[in-house]
């Protein structure tokens, strides 16, 4: 069961795409299916994963999905690592998630079609990079996790960019996680360097 971890980011990604490309044609309650629906897709396959890692003897693995960074001596696999404390967080993410995107659709009833489909697609890759991050195997997914959550922030945060105030806020919080990220690459370089990892 652990072999399917993939698709618990996967799902979100799909919403993400389907949404973002399709806002124009989609309906408000079919955007809210689709963005909704692939959470709980999501959390399903997180609760099937958490009764395998549940089960006595279980061991932490890593599924690689595909090598990701091939230069030199150095490789780096497009890898998540399912444990039981991955576990545990994607569930929240996905829990939580599924029921933020249902309580969005009652809010943002008032939003045109187009926005209401941004908003969802927004939402939908804020999961997708909160399970990257929470998922990854190396640095380097976590890493990208974390640049996708920071700009996921920005967006949903400034969504309502015509307004001067959500718009400074989004700019002020892109600020706060470069600071963040300064501090996630120096430690990331030097447990490289003392480590080897």
């Amino acid at each position: 069961m652990s072999n399917l971890v993939y698709l618990v980011p996967l799902f979100p990604l799909i919403g993400f795409l389907i949404n973002g490309l399709l806002r124009r044609s989609l309906s408000k309650s079919t955007t809210g299916i689709i963005g909704s629906g692939v959470i709980l897709a999501s959390f399903i396959v997180s609760l099937l994963i958490f009764f395998d890692v549940k089960k006595e003897g279980f061991e932490p693995v890593i599924v690689t999905l595909f090598p990701f960074i091939h230069a030199g001596g150095l490789n780096i696999p497009f890898a998540f690592q399912v444990d039981q404390l991955s576990v545990v967080f994607m569930l929240i993410i996905t829990g939580v998630g599924f029921l933020i995107h249902v309580y969005s659709t009652a809010y943002m009833h008032d939003e045109d079609g187009p926005g209401f489909a941004r908003y969802f697609s927004y939402l939908n890759l804020f999961v997708f990079f909160m399970l990257l991050l929470v998922l990854g195997s190396n640095f380097v997914i976590m890493f990208i996790g974390w640049e996708g959550v920071g700009l996921c922030s920005y967006l949903l945060i400034g969504y309502w960019f015509t307004n001067n105030d959500y718009d400074n806020a989004a700019k002020k919080a892109f600020v706060m996680n470069r600071i963040g990220d300064l501090g996630f690459l120096i430690a990331i370089f030097w447990m490289s360097s003392q480590f080897g990892s």
